[in-house]
């Protein structure tokens, strides 16, 4: 059962991605265009992070910060207030920056739900448990994503990583995409208190 869900899942991901990909085309050259004209420096934000099975891939985002190569080497937040810019808010605001990922979701390389690729230096400090996060594709959005996200400690975004391996199912994943999309249109700040998606 658990094989045909997971077809099912890499099927939903060409689909929605290829779908997504060609609607959302005017977005991707407008969004292009704001950043070469209002953010010196490259469009694109990339950086090594680690997917299935410890498979390092690259994280794709549009840039949404000024460029520091060293606060971007890991996740060093301590600059981000002062490096985020108003073009930049915005495009975190309605998730357009994660829009590339898209491509590797299509790739094969992510999943449009999935746990989160992190970096390296993280991945090395996990515990055993820990590692069965990496026991499926990173997503583009995941249960932590729409039970708090950001307001979540590190390890609470684990668990619950943790338990959408341990539950994954089609109708979990397609669940979590719609409260995505509502977070997307509403705010994350009205998510920002913890609903279990599963419940």
């Amino acid at each position: 059962m658990r094989e045909f869900n997971l077809f099912l899942k890499r099927l939903i991901d060409l689909t929605g991605s290829g779908l997504g990909l060609t609607i959302l085309s005017p977005v991707f050259v407008i969004t292009i265009t704001i950043i070469k004209v209002t953010m010196p420096g490259p469009v694109f934000f990339v950086q090594e992070r680690v997917g299935k099975d410890k498979k390092l891939l690259n994280l794709i985002k549009f840039r949404t910060m000024k460029v520091d190569k060293e606060a971007e080497k890991g996740f060093d937040f301590s600059k981000d207030k002062e490096r985020i810019t108003t073009i930049g808010k915005l495009l975190r605001r309605l998730k357009i920056d994660e829009l590339p990922q898209l491509i590797s979701v299509f790739k094969g390389d992510m999943s449009l739900v999935g746990p989160r690729p992190t970096i390296l230096q993280q991945v090395e400090s996990y515990s055993t448990h820990q590692l069965k996060r990496l026991s499926m594709k990173p997503g583009l959005t995941g249960l932590a994503q729409v039970n708090g996200n950001t307001s979540l400690p590190w390890e609470r975004r684990i668990e619950y990583d943790l338990e959408y391996v341990n539950k994954f199912n089609v109708f979990l994943d397609i669940k979590i995409i719609f409260k995505t999309l509502a977070i997307v249109i509403l705010g994350e700040e009205r998510f920002k208190r913890e609903e279990d998606v599963l419940s």
